[in-house]
């Protein structure tokens, strides 16, 4: 990923909040044919220290589903336009249309997972985190004979990433008048995504603190 040295984060608490706002991500294979294969999947993430560990599943079909060794993993944050019109220095300065932006690109292994016990502690552990998230009482029944079968139909995977490439492009480049006109003109949109993405700014202006 292309990261001007203004964007780039090496902290990891940055990862935890990309991945707790959205654990939607986009994974990258390269198939037999030599082109890439991509497939968008709910993951399960875990850290302790610099370690970490993310799980999901593919669908057995899927030409992607079983693949081993190396891949990158997309994480996707909060987006918006940025006018040019909302700098106090445009005129002076020239400026000119951007979108700023936050994501995540993790480059690792990929072990594939097969044995069942495995693949219900993993499938466990992704509809407990998923359902308390939407208020749901939903549970996995592994003696359940019609909910075993269908374990047949997945092939789970665990990720472990050995690079982490964080990107915060969040107007941290520009003076601190225009940053805070960005942020107050993006507040003040009706969109949601308009609205969140100042509010990653806040945070990054106020030295990464996510408490306000």
């Amino acid at each position: 990923m292309f990261i001007p040295s203004a964007f780039a984060e090496t902290d990891l608490i940055w990862l935890d909040r990309l991945l707790a706002r959205d654990a939607f991500v986009t994974l990258l294979t390269t198939g037999a044919d030599g082109l890439p294969q991509a497939t968008r999947l709910p993951v399960l993430y875990r850290r302790d220290g610099d370690g970490m560990l993310i799980e999901g599943h593919w669908a057995r079909p899927n030409p992607q589903a079983g693949h081993a060794g190396p891949a990158l993993l997309l994480v996707h944050g909060p987006h918006a336009y940025v006018s040019p019109g909302w700098y106090p220095d445009k005129d002076a300065q020239a400026r000119v249309p951007t979108w700023n932006y936050a994501a995540a690109e993790l480059r690792g292994v990929l072990e594939p997972v097969n044995d069942p016990d495995a693949l219900i502690a993993m499938l466990d552990g992704l509809s407990a985190h998923y359902e308390a998230g939407v208020g749901g009482d939903w549970d996995l029944q592994p003696i359940d004979p019609r909910q075993r079968r269908m374990l047949s139909g997945i092939v789970g995977f665990r990720f472990r990433p050995d690079q982490v490439q964080i990107k915060l492009k969040l107007s941290q480049n520009h003076p601190e008048a225009n940053q805070r006109s960005v942020i107050d003109a993006l507040s003040a949109l009706q969109a949601p995504a308009s609205r969140e993405l100042a509010q990653w700014m806040r945070w990054r202006r106020d030295d990464g603190t996510a408490d306000d």
